[in-house]
């Protein structure tokens, strides 16, 4: 039963190179062919993941690849707007970018390695929320290419929605990185206790 959620999740990295090559075709075919992919990407993660609920078909093999093909996405959806897109050649898209793309390798380095110490690194609320706030600015902002002149504004928002998914992003990489440095530590060795004599005086500085 597993088979279709992970069907859709190879679906979904299959549809990057396409989500790429979709950039370099003339306008305003191509920003909507991008805009279309990406939303489709989008619809597949939440598909896979309430198909894999709902009929119990959840497995290792997904949940080790569902966070690749989010990763996958999003990252070539960074990089290529950043390339392509004039306007967002500035520090007000590259800074939260680059927020969201070093915390999705550090996420991914403590998954790594407690996935050998046999430790499994849930999802929060907040990194849920995250993803959808994430995912809408990306959108946002690979619309605003060809619909801006219909839709004034929509550059600037798109941007604000991604400095907050920034803002997420930076929260909830904290908190995987607290969780992932203690198990790094490991168990606390107890202290040895003191052997004093009997009626010994005691003093505390």
């Amino acid at each position: 039963m597993s088979v279709l959620p992970n069907a859709l999740t190879l679906a979904r990295i299959a549809l990057v190179p396409l989500f790429v090559a979709a950039f370099f075709l003339p306008e305003p075919f191509g920003p909507w062919t991008v805009f279309f992919l990406f939303c489709l990407a989008g619809i597949t993660d939440a598909v896979d993941g309430m198909v894999a609920r709902r009929l119990n078909a959840e497995s290792s093999f997904g949940r080790m690849l569902d966070p690749i093909a989010d990763k996958l996405i999003v990252s070539a959806a960074l990089l290529m707007l950043a390339s392509q897109t004039e306007t967002l050649r500035d520090w007000v898209f590259l800074v939260p970018a680059l927020v969201i793309l070093c915390r999705e390798i550090l996420v991914s380095g403590l998954r790594e390695f407690l996935a050998g110490a046999d430790v499994s690194l849930p999802v929060s609320r907040i990194a849920k929320m995250k993803t959808v706030v994430q995912v809408g600015a990306i959108a946002v902002l690979m619309a605003c290419s060809a619909s801006e002149r219909y839709m004034p504004g929509l550059t600037r928002d798109g941007l604000i929605g991604l400095w907050i998914a920034a803002a997420l992003t930076f929260y909830t990489g904290y908190a995987y990185l607290q969780a992932g440095l203690v198990h790094a530590r490991g168990p606390e060795k107890p202290r040895a206790r003191a052997r004093t004599a009997p009626n010994a005086n005691h003093t505390v500085a």
